[in-house]
């Protein structure tokens, strides 16, 4: 499917496959247990399940201060996300400037540069989660690079630097809700919507789909409830800002509700819904979005996930949907293809056609924490919106990109 144009990619497809082979064989050698077949169910939470650091503090008489018991129970996440990507239409231009952040790979939501090493995000994340006998609790998310700069591109008033570096600041409350569980969030956080998320190792593919680049938001400002009567079922409502704002952009709120569900241990079903007004300086018109996403384990090793998304926003519609499918056979390595259409006939997200495109990404995970990405990707739509590097205009766009992962965590949070 890909051809090559000359030396020049002759000598990246080289390079590629010897870093491939060298990671490769590394990997063999890892031990550690499969990454998470699906996403976080609660988002921005540790998924770590790893036991304590070596070295945690020991009972000792500091042990009796409640500040420093409170402090004792957070947990320090991170990573470091960058990347080299080869577009074969060779751009010379981008296709368009966000937040200061050229996009060459068009329609690609954080891997937009092209033919080059690229930093795409830093993250240290602070986490105490809020328990019975601890019951409050607060996420702290500090992240720089571009894709911290492409996160917070909707801010209203340009993306400040305080909106790029806090993508989550929120504290929590663990209510007594007899035999379930309710708890309180207040502050940002980012968004329940879709079945992808911001940080590329939690996902399966390491490009975002056209759903999470085009047809969702990224993070609110507000207050979010989450209850939860059984481990199989949860029922989230929150009252925010609206999409993608920090500071309110108007004079109303928007709201919305998630229904979790897991009617068997190897199906879960989630539903979302958020509405409110968006528009600069107009309270009444609303935009509308409603989310589904389901994941199935197939057989051990294999699973699927589909993610369907609808929205209105006066005249305009959008819908689309994109359809997974994550072959893991052992710890180390793990094939991920993904196919999806996006239907924005109205121009809601500025494209105004349909559009498709097909992922298949092959996944090295090292003991050393490292993650290992090799992905081809090809976008296509109807009339031309893609730019080469003559400057014109074509139907089509294929990139090549290898992705590295390194993140840490202090232990499971407690």
């Amino acid at each position: 499917m890909i051809i090559g144009r000359g030396g020049s990619v002759l000598v990246r497809a080289a390079w590629a496959a010897v870093a491939l082979t060298a990671f490769a064989a590394a990997s063999a050698a890892a031990q550690d247990a499969p990454l998470p077949l699906e996403p976080p169910l609660v988002r921005g939470s540790s998924t770590s399940s790893e036991s304590p650091a070596a070295g945690e503090p020991q009972a000792s008489a500091s042990a009796d201060n409640p500040v420093w018991r409170f402090f004792a129970r957070t947990q320090v996440i991170g990573f470091v996300d960058t990347y080299y990507s080869y577009n074969f239409n060779t751009p010379k231009t981008p296709c368009s400037v966000s937040a200061g952040v050229s996009i060459f790979n068009c329609l690609h939501a954080f891997d937009v540069a092209a033919d080059g090493f690229s930093l795409n995000l830093v993250e240290v994340a602070l986490e105490k989660r809020p328990t019975s006998d601890s019951r409050v609790g607060y996420r702290l998310d500090l992240d720089v690079g571009a894709g911290a700069a492409l996160v917070a591109t909707f801010e209203p008033g340009g993306a400040g630097r305080i909106y790029r570096t806090v993508q989550q600041a929120y504290v929590s409350y663990l209510a007594p809700a007899g035999n379930g569980s309710l708890q309180i969030d207040l502050g940002k956080f980012v968004t329940p919507v879709g079945f992808e998320v911001i940080e590329s190792k939690d996902n399966w593919n390491y490009s975002r789909s056209l759903l999470f680049t085009l047809a969702i938001p990224r993070y609110h400002q507000g207050v979010r409830v989450a209850y939860r009567p059984t481990d199989q079922t949860r029922v989230t409502a929150f009252l925010v800002n609206g999409w993608n704002d920090s500071k309110e952009n108007n004079g109303a709120k928007s709201v919305g509700v998630q229904f979790f569900a897991k009617p068997r241990p190897a199906i879960t079903v989630t539903a979302n819904y958020i509405g409110g007004p968006e528009i600069p300086d107009d309270d009444r018109d609303w935009r509308h979005l409603l989310d589904i996403v389901a994941t199935a384990s197939v057989r051990p090793g294999v699973t699927a996930a589909i993610n369907y998304d609808k929205g209105k926003e006066l005249s305009t519609h959008w819908q689309g949907a994109a359809a997974y499918l994550r072959y893991q056979p052992n710890a180390w390595f793990a094939l991920t293809p993904r196919y999806e259409l996006f239907n924005d006939h109205d121009g809601w997200a500025l494209i105004g056609q349909p559009v498709r495109e097909l992922t298949l990404t092959a996944e090295f995970k090292a003991k050393q924490r490292i993650l290992m990405r090799v992905e081809y990707r090809g976008d296509a739509t109807l009339d031309p919106f893609f730019v080469k590097d003559t400057g014109e205009q074509v139907k089509a766009q294929k990139a090549l990109t290898v992705a590295w992962v390194y993140s840490f965590s202090t232990g499971k949070s407690r």
